[in-house]
């Protein structure tokens, strides 16, 4: 196995700016493009109709907003997979947002009104979801607490099993790490225009433990080698030598985990499968920021920590 030097507390500063930028660059696009939330936090309907031949999109919107009185976002997916798995279809979805839904015999009119407008176009419902707008803000709110739960438990767990070591300030720094890679899945939504929805929060969810995990055994490398080291090694050098020992392993399970989900992600691209891409997509991303948040974020502040306590310590004794 190769063995590395590098000076990942010497190079702090430059990661710290590379952060920053993604940061920055993030917010920006946030205010210029927004945030988008799917129907299942804001609510509305979604309804997705398989049809041959060619439809005008502005008239299938007309027409929804004629029979529903509400306007509708109108989008078409081509050589969609259907349920059966064997037969691709042409796909044409009506978004309904806001606070109440279509009802059953709404989208009856709607389909009649569809068929009699296109009558060569064989329309067929073949997907009905509505959500109610309060149920939305709800499940939304429920899996925010849960985020924010997930956290406050790593904190505690990192600050239990990591005491020796100022138990602590790791679980602290680990979760502004965890806060970075969730940030960056948040912007990957906001830049590529997928609304938030479920996808959203089960890859934040496995970003956290899987972020986590790679920190985790860095810190466990730093208390061995604390030990071995003895205390009057200095924080930086502890934790370049844990990094160097570690940096192999975090670099090829992060390859290897991001091979195998950009597999999942062409398939899903392939085979028009949103649910499936909306996942694997931010999940890339996410795999990256996770491996370099836990090499050059948490690792370089939790001894910015340290020293600073040293200081403190130092000072306090002076003055006695």
């Amino acid at each position: 196995m190769k063995k590395f030097n590098i000076d990942f507390y010497g190079h702090r500063k430059v990661y710290f700016i590379i952060s920053a930028a993604i940061m920055v660059v993030g917010l920006l696009c946030n205010i210029l493009f927004g945030t988008e939330l799917s129907t299942q936090f804001r609510g509305g309907t979604i309804l997705k109709y398989s049809y041959s031949g060619d439809m005008d999109t502005e008239q299938v919107a007309q027409i929804a907003k004629d029979v529903t009185g509400t306007s509708a976002e109108v989008t078409i997916n081509e050589n969609v997979q259907t349920s059966a798995g064997s037969d691709t279809v042409d796909q044409i979805s009506l978004n309904f947002a806001g606070t109440g839904t279509v009802d059953p015999q709404t989208q009856s009119d709607l389909l009649n009104q569809l068929q009699a407008a296109f009558p060569d176009s064989n329309v067929q419902l073949g997907e009905s979801s509505s959500v109610d707008a309060t149920m939305g803000a709800m499940f939304f709110a429920k899996c925010m607490v849960a985020i924010l739960l997930a956290a406050i438990l790593l904190i505690l767990y990192v600050a239990i099993r990591f005491k020796k070591i100022g138990g602590m300030s790791a679980g602290v720094t680990g979760v502004i790490a965890l806060i970075h890679d969730v940030l960056v899945v948040y912007f990957v939504f906001v830049i590529f225009r997928m609304p938030l929805n479920d996808s959203f929060i089960a890859v934040v969810l496995t970003i956290l433990g899987y972020s986590l995990n790679d920190t985790i055994v860095l810190y466990d490398r730093l208390r061995e080698n604390r030990r071995v080291l003895g205390p009057k090694v200095s924080y930086e050098e502890q934790m370049n030598v844990s990094i160097n020992q570690n940096f192999t392993r975090c670099l090829n399970t992060s390859i290897t985990t991001f091979a195998a989900i950009t597999v999942v992600y062409v398939v899903g691209l392939a085979y028009g499968l949103d649910s499936v891409t909306s996942f694997a997509l931010p999940m890339m991303f996410g795999v990256i920021s996770g491996c370099y948040s836990s090499l050059c974020i948490s690792c370089p502040l939790y001894v910015i920590w340290q020293n600073h306590k040293k200081k403190k310590r130092a000072a306090a004794g002076a003055k006695a």
